[in-house]
C-alpha cells in the first residue's frame, strides 16, 4: 500500500524488554518489518518491575508527566518511560505507578503462581493510561493494534467512554488473542469498577462475566477485527469468534517471508 499509516501497537510484553509467552516474538518482530515499509510507529506497554531499568536504559520523559488515570474512583498518577529496541529505530514507551507496577513480578505472583489480586485494576490503568498518553502526544493512530488480554479494555474504553474524542473518530482497532488463558483464575470484579466511569450495565454485558473469557469477548465486541496469534485457542472463545461478527483469522507469524505483508494488507483494508 502506498499511504504511510500512524500505527500504534499495544502489549503486555516485547522481546527484550520482556517475555512472558510467545506472543513477545510476534510483537517484537511485526512493529520493525511495518517501520521499514515506511510507516510510523509507537509502541506502549506496561512497565512491570521485573523489567530492569538500568539495563534497558529507561528515562522518564518529563513532558508527559502530569498525568492522573482515574481507577475505581481514584486518581493514580502516570509516569511514561522510554527506551529504544536495540538494532532497531523503534522506542518503547512504558506506563508506569507506583501501586501497580512497582513489585518485582509481572501477573504473577512468583511465590505461588496465583494471579495479582489487582491485575483487573492495573489493567484498567494501563488501557485508559495507553489513551491518554496518546491525547498527550497529539498523535491520532490510524490503527491501534492491541495483543491479549490485558489490552481488552483498551477497544472497549475507545468506544464508549472516550467515543466521542476527536482524536480515534478514524481510529480501527485490531485485537489478537493468544492462547494465554488463565483458566483457574479471576480478573477482579472489573465490571464494577468500569461502571464508576460510567459505562451502563447494558454496554457491560458484552464482557458477560469477570473471566479470561468474558474480558476478551468484551474486547472482541468493541474490535474492528480479530486475529489470532496462535492457530488454537480457548475454545469458547473460538466459539464465540463462529458466533459473532469475527472471522478471528490465524496469521502464521512462523511463515516470515509473508505474515507482515498479510497485516499491512489487513491495516489496507481496514482503512478504505
Amino acid at each position: 500500500m502506498d499511504r504511510k499509516l500512524r500505527i500504534l501497537f499495544v502489549t503486555s510484553e516485547i522481546e527484550p524488554f520482556l517475555k512472558i509467552s510467545s506472543a513477545s516474538d510476534l510483537i517484537r518482530q511485526l512493529p520493525q518489518k511495518l517501520q521499514e515499509r515506511g510507516h510510523d510507529i509507537r509502541i506502549f506497554m506496561p512497565k512491570f518491575g521485573v523489567i530492569n531499568e538500568r539495563r534497558n536504559r529507561l528515562h522518564e520523559v518529563v513532558r508527559l508527566s502530569g498525568i492522573n488515570i482515574k481507577v475505581a474512583g481514584e486518581e493514580k498518577p502516570l509516569t511514561i518511560k522510554v527506551a529504544s529496541i536495540p538494532n532497531a529505530r523503534l522506542q518503547v514507551y512504558f506506563l508506569d505507578n507506583e501501586d501497580y507496577f512497582k513489585r518485582k513480578s509481572a501477573l504473577t505472583n512468583p511465590t505461588d503462581n496465583t494471579f495479582h489480586p489487582d491485575n483487573d485494576e492495573r489493567a484498567i490503568f494501563f488501557c485508559k493510561g495507553v489513551i491518554e498518553t496518546v491525547r498527550k502526544l497529539g498523535w491520532a493512530p490510524d490503527v491501534i493494534h492491541c495483543h491479549d488480554w490485558m489490552t481488552s479494555f483498551l477497544p472497549f474504553y475507545l468506544r464508549t467512554h472516550y467515543q466521542n474524542d476527536p482524536m480515534f473518530k478514524n481510529t480501527k482497532i485490531v485485537f489478537t488473542l493468544y492462547n494465554n488463558e488463565f483458566e483457574n483464575e479471576t480478573i477482579g470484579n472489573f465490571m464494577d469498577k468500569m461502571r464508576i466511569d460510567g459505562i451502563n450495565d447494558e454496554t457491560l454485558e458484552r464482557f458477560e462475566e469477570n473471566s479470561y473469557v468474558g474480558l476478551c469477548k468484551g474486547g472482541i465486541a468493541m474490535s474492528d477485527y480479530i486475529t489470532k496469534g496462535h492457530a488454537s485457542i480457548q475454545s469458547s472463545l473460538e466459539d464465540h469468534l463462529q458466533q459473532s461478527k469475527h472471522d478471528g483469522v490465524f496469521i502464521d507469524v512462523a511463515n516470515k517471508d509473508t505474515y507482515a505483508d498479510e497485516y499491512n494488507q489487513l491495516y489496507a483494508t481496514l482503512l478504505n
